[in-house]
């Protein structure tokens, strides 16, 4: 069983496993997630978006077409104020990535009030298990709101799940009014970090939550080593990881592992070696977005099949949804991962 720790620190909240630091969130403006009241500024119909104001510097980007088959928000006309939730943070140049389709996440499932979609978390493998649960979420919501049964929710007591969606109905049902009591652009509500954690991790098994002035000094060394473009691995090799525009690019090799040693146990061993240490190096910098993964070249099938089941089982922890789309044509490993928030740096 993992051992993991929250850390609930003076400047950001934290998170180790079996004593590796995976996750550091700094106290800093966190928006993925917020609820925010905006203003439609201009709309956009060649590019089928509007341009929305949410009382921040820029303009957040807002699809007419929401990513969901049962939700639809009417027409908007300049100068309408709605309710929008921030899917991703600005970075750099661009604005907010917005959604009228809002959702309100619990341990155990996420209600979603504008829409009437029922789902079950792909993390939920077995046949049986996701139609307990898809009769669950159904039962629970009704035609009242949409539902997405979470992970955790599939060993616990139906009672305590069926409790939260009730609580997540009343939390929305607070902030309508919130909504119609606002007259310009603003947050309406946020989340903290650590309660972030809290809810996400509290699906997962125990943990102990700490306070402290400052990360104990290994975990420190971690965080310092993690943000180096070159990591080591151990029993040589390293990863060299690059940001580009467009993506993350990360290099595995060799290094000093490949002296005298058989050459294919070796490469083999330096890839799977190198699957932890991307896992937790990609969690604990928030990367996201599309990452390709350039590892050793390897001549056999079964090791390529053995690295990436390796790297599949790496991510399982993750709270962000990763996808891992397989090999290209030119032999990288090619994944995607949500982007939710700033990226550590």
């Amino acid at each position: 069983m993992t051992t993991r720790i929250l850390y609930q620190l003076p400047d950001a909240a934290a998170v180790s496993e079996d004593g590796r630091l995976v996750e550091y969130i700094p106290y800093t403006r966190q928006e993925a997630g917020a609820v925010f009241l905006g203003k439609v500024e201009r709309m956009m119909p060649g590019l089928d978006c509007a341009f929305v104001d949410i009382g921040r510097k820029k303009a957040g980007f807002l699809p007419l077409k929401e990513n969901s088959k049962t939700f639809s928000g009417g027409l908007l006309r300049s100068g309408d104020l709605i309710p929008v939730q921030i899917r991703k943070e600005e970075t750099g140049e661009k604005g907010a990535f917005l959604s009228r389709d809002i959702s309100l996440a619990g341990t155990f499932v996420i209600l979603m009030p504008f829409n009437c979609f029922t789902g079950v978390s792909k993390r939920i493998e077995s046949p049986e298990a996701r139609k307990r649960m898809k009769e669950t979420g159904e039962d629970i919501a009704g035609n009242r709101f949409g539902i997405v049964v979470r992970e955790a929710a599939e060993h616990a007591d139906p009672a305590l799940v069926r409790q939260e969606a009730e609580m997540l109905l009343c939390e929305w049902n607070m902030l309508q009014k919130r909504i119609a009591e606002g007259g310009k652009p603003g947050i309406l509500c946020g989340e903290d970090p650590l309660s972030g954690l809290i809810r996400d991790y509290g699906g997962k098994g125990p943990y102990t939550l700490e306070t402290a002035e400052q990360l104990p000094e290994p975990l420190r060394g971690q965080l310092k080593a993690a943000l180096n473009r070159v990591i080591p691995l151990k029993g040589g090799g390293n990863l060299v990881i690059d940001r580009c525009e467009a993506m993350t690019v990360i290099d595995v090799n060799t290094g000093s592992g490949s002296a005298g040693a058989d050459k294919r146990q070796t490469v083999l061993n330096t890839n799977l070696a190198a699957c932890g240490v991307i896992a937790g190096t990609v969690r604990l910098r928030n990367t996201g977005g599309i990452i390709l993964i350039d590892f050793i070249d390897m001549d056999y099938e079964e090791d390529r099949a053995q690295v990436e089941e390796h790297l599949r089982n790496a991510f399982r922890e993750d709270r962000e949804k990763t996808v891992i789309h397989g090999w290209t044509r030119l032999g990288l490993m090619e994944m995607t991962r949500k982007r939710r928030g700033p990226e550590l740096q």
